[in-house]
């Protein structure tokens, strides 16, 4: 993007240097339509160059969470200078609704506005201090979570590598290096629990302060959940319970037979249950970014540009390492347009998903970067996991550059039906277990532990044997980075999840349509409601238990079609 209203040479470095363009923008007069785009254009080049800022101070320090310095630089953002733009940028918000020409506005700035409104409403004084310690906060679980390794066979190594172990084919070593990585998560359990006691006191006491009787209602509002209710994440929890959990348990019985195990245990739920080795589709990061983008070329030449420019640009951390945070994401940079990938590599297979999901992230953020505001740039959980988890399954139908031989081409394909029929139940467990924290905050340790126990009876597999080790099964939810980093932000992928399958049923019908719907509906940003932009893209905005049947028949039709 290049700048017009931001001086070229701007960095934002204090405060003090950052204050006079916002308050030259609250006290511009807007005495004609023209005057209004130009102020809007101009508040969103401010906000892109800050919100590039706050990226990189977030990406350089999850890139190596053990530098002090890239922590400071990132906390310095979040103490000195987030919390004296939050007035402002209301305040700004309110100069924007109050200006008598907003009602001309094109069509497309609609929901924008919803949004700007939405955000008023919630805006409180003494709230930004509560957000700026729970930020501060947030971030710690990163930290934690990246100075866990292990040492085996003579080598120390992140979570993440070691687990590449529980897919060995020697039964001993899948159970020693399982107890290994669960000793060194419950050496942090007790932090991790108090950390999360301490957030769930924090974000209650910030919906209290907004008039909601607790956090689950004031989040709901707080994301723009605009098309759909509470009670439709309820319907969704039963329909996944009544639809897709029975697949995931019926999957685990048959990988126990052909495993020829009597006691299935935690330890045998990875390893290849035909007895081969486990899939390697590339051997290191360059080998994985040139897959990729051979795999991306034969889908749409476009996609495999976007992730050829991020390479050259050197927006991709893709391997594993110790001081790394956990997980993976895909930054969207809204200065320079071009996107950040950061990811856990070891090699294995879900590392290909990974990349192809941050990717499917990644091309929607080039299909927006001509939008005009930094607003439509930035669509909803909903709409930006449907162009990563589309990705999943469209890139799925070219794997043959990831793996040549055909038997391994079938057991990838058939490894990722089987995330699929396992996604949705994680995903409407981790969701209704957020709705049970927040309704009852002040929960005991042994209670959280309870509720989490009675969710995973009804929407884990009970075909694992868990005797002996409950501990294990009862702080599990510790894994999921998002009840930490951002609550609530996981339904959608169940929502997502649900058209993703649609597309990829579409694609298999008529790839170029489908495409062209999918690229046409990416572009849309966030300029029309999701299930306009789900319609776009020629599928429903639905998850009824109807829809959620006929999806997952559609996928256990396929998986065992291969």
């Amino acid at each position: 993007m290049k700048r017009n209203y931001i001086p070229h040479d701007f960095k934002v470095s204090t405060w003090n240097l950052l204050q006079p363009y916002y308050n030259e923008l609250l006290q511009r007069n807007l005495n004609s339509e023209s005057d209004l785009q130009k102020w809007l254009l101009d508040v969103s080049e401010l906000s892109s160059v800050v919100s590039e800022d706050m990226a990189w101070r977030y990406i350089k320090m999850t890139c190596d969470t053990a530098n002090e310095e890239l922590r400071n630089s990132f906390n310095d953002f979040v103490t000195n200078i987030e919390p004296h733009i939050s007035p402002l940028a209301n305040d700004l918000n309110k100069k924007l609704i109050n200006c008598s020409f907003t009602q001309n506005l094109d069509g497309k700035y609609m929901v924008y506005i919803k949004q700007v409104e939405n955000s008023i409403k919630l805006f409180r004084e003494e709230n930004i201090p509560l957000k700026t310690e729970l930020q501060q906060r947030e971030q710690e679980y990163g930290a934690i979570s990246g100075a866990q390794t292990v040492k085996y066979k003579e080598e120390e190594m992140t979570l993440q590598k070691a687990s590449v172990f529980l897919k060995n084919l020697d039964r001993k070593v899948r159970e020693e290096v399982y107890y290994i990585i669960s000793e060194r998560r419950a050496k942090d359990e007790d932090v991790l629990n108090y950390l999360f006691t301490k957030l769930i006191h924090l974000r209650h006491k910030l919906a209290l302060n907004t008039g909601f009787a607790n956090y689950r209602d004031f989040k709901h509002q707080e994301l723009g959940r605009f098309d759909y209710s509470v009670q439709d994440c309820l319907n969704f929890h039963e329909a996944v319970k009544l639809h897709a959990v029975p697949l995931l348990r019926e999957h685990d019985l048959i990988r126990k037979e052909k495993l020829q195990l009597n006691d299935y245990r935690p330890w045998d739920t990875a390893v290849d249950d035909e007895g081969k080795e486990p899939l390697k589709p590339f051997s290191n990061a360059n080998e994985l970014i040139e897959k990729t983008i051979s795999c991306f070329n034969k889908i749409d030449l476009f996609f495999g540009d976007c992730i050829k420019t991020m390479n050259e640009l050197k927006r991709l951390d893709l391997e594993s390492r110790i001081g790394k945070a956990p997980g993976g994401y895909q930054y969207p940079l809204y200065e320079t347009d071009i996107p950040f990938i950061f990811m856990n590599s070891v090699g294995l297979h879900r590392d290909l998903v990974t990349m192809v999901h941050e990717g499917g992230h990644a091309i929607h953020s080039f299909l927006c970067k001509d939008l005009e505001i930094v607003d439509f740039k930035s669509p909803p959980s909903e709409i930006a996991e449907l162009a990563s988890m589309s990705m999943e399954l469209i890139s799925m139908e070219h794997w043959h550059v990831f793996f040549e031989d055909k038997e391994e081409l079938k057991r990838a394909k058939r490894q990722q039906l089987e995330s699929v029929m396992d996604t949705l139940p994680w995903i409407a467990a981790v969701d209704k277990f957020q709705h049970w924290i927040y309704l009852n905050p002040k929960h005991t340790i042994a209670q959280r532990y309870e509720s989490w126990h009675g969710i995973m009876k009804d929407f884990g597999s009970d075909v694992i044997n868990y005797l002996g080790l409950e501990n294990n099964l009862k702080r599990r939810w510790q894994i999921q980075l998002h009840l930490y980093e951002v609550p609530f932000y996981y339904i959608e992928y169940g929502f997502a999840q649900l058209g993703a399958i649609a597309i990829w049923r579409n694609y298999k019908n008529n790839a170029r349509r489908t495409i062209d719907q999918y690229k046409a509906a990416l572009s849309l940003g966030y300029t029309k409601s999701i299930p306009e932009v789900y319609e776009t893209a020629g599928i429903k905005f639905d998850f009824s238990p109807e829809y959620v049947k006929e999806l997952m028949d559609f996928v256990k039709t396929e998986y065992e079609g291969i």
